[in-house]
């Protein structure tokens, strides 16, 4: 049984978003697995989380057209992907900074290229842990990498519409995908407490 430390603990790092439609859903591979084909839109999340269930959506609607709307089509190899990036809001900066506003770019890359990669054109500078988690995205944060928050402490000290965000929570393609979503998340989650003990 977790005891009320663990019970309360969650994670400050970057969430892997892909699209089902119009809508985010929680990536069912890593980044540096993942291949989104020509046309794709991938997203990236700064925010406290305890699970993929919980995990705070990107902000910004996912939109291909918008993104790559003045970049020249892809050939001869290449694709383009849509890249979507949200540093989250204060209450998710370890040191309650105001984050950069979201952006959107669209990279492109090999056609086998994968989802990291597209991150990398997009957002450099990127930041990685030894076990290649990924730290931080154009520069943010500026230090620190997944580190473990105390939920209940943080909840004493903000107010209750701090809580709500306006397009947080899971997506029906979310739950669509649970099985293979609660596996990667599951897989993270045990990475990230093992880099702790």
């Amino acid at each position: 049984m977790a005891t009320p430390a663990q019970a309360a603990s969650a994670y400050r790092y970057w969430s892997f978003w892909e699209t089902k439609g119009s809508t985010w859903s929680y990536a069912t591979k890593g980044p540096a697995i993942a291949r989104p084909a020509d046309g794709d839109v991938v997203g990236f999340r700064y925010a406290v989380s305890e699970d993929s269930g919980s995990a705070a959506k990107p902000r910004t609607k996912p939109s291909f057209d918008t993104a790559c709307a003045d970049t020249p089509a892809a050939g001869g190899g290449k694709k383009r992907v849509a890249v979507v990036i949200d540093f989250g809001t204060p209450k998710d900066a370890a040191t309650k900074a105001t984050p950069p506003k979201p952006r959107t770019d669209c990279a492109t890359l090999p056609e086998d290229g994968t989802a990291a990669e597209a991150l990398a054109l997009a957002a450099k500078p990127l930041r990685t842990g030894s076990d290649g988690l990924i730290c931080a995205i154009a520069g943010y944060p500026k230090s620190g990498c997944a580190e473990t928050v105390d939920t209940e402490a943080e909840k004493k000290t903000k107010p209750a519409a701090e809580d709500k965000q306006d397009d947080g929570g899971p997506s029906v393609g979310l739950f669509a995908g649970a099985a293979a979503i609660s596996i990667l998340a599951a897989a993270t989650i045990w990475q990230l407490r093992r880099r702790r003990t």
